[in-house]
């Protein structure tokens, strides 16, 4: 029996820079998941996604993450995701600098 489909977020990574980023409603990429369009159709999301990976020349490796809508917005299920929010982890810096 197929998984029944749960709510998403499209992130990726910022062509530039490396930054997990998100895609918004509005079609720009924000650095913050909390800015994310929550996607809770699953044919929605697969076409959304399909439209991200068409900006090659902002972004790398574009992909639908579970997610939950907060009162802050959308925020991660998933600590793999919930570990891309707050930066690289070699050493404190850009988000991690601010904690």
């Amino acid at each position: 029996m197929p998984r029944a489909f749960t709510p998403k977020v499209i992130t990726a990574n910022a062509l530039l820079e490396g930054d997990a980023i998100w895609l918004t409603e509005t079609n720009d990429w924000s650095r913050d998941i909390a800015d994310a369009e929550l996607l809770t159709d699953e044919a929605h999301a697969e076409l959304r996604l399909i439209e991200a990976q068409a900006f090659t020349d902002q972004i790398a490796g574009a992909y639908l993450a579970d997610a939950k809508q907060t009162a802050d917005g959308p925020a991660p299920t998933h600590f793999r995701e919930s570990f891309r929010t707050r930066g690289p982890s070699n050493y404190p810096h850009g988000k991690q600098a601010e904690v």
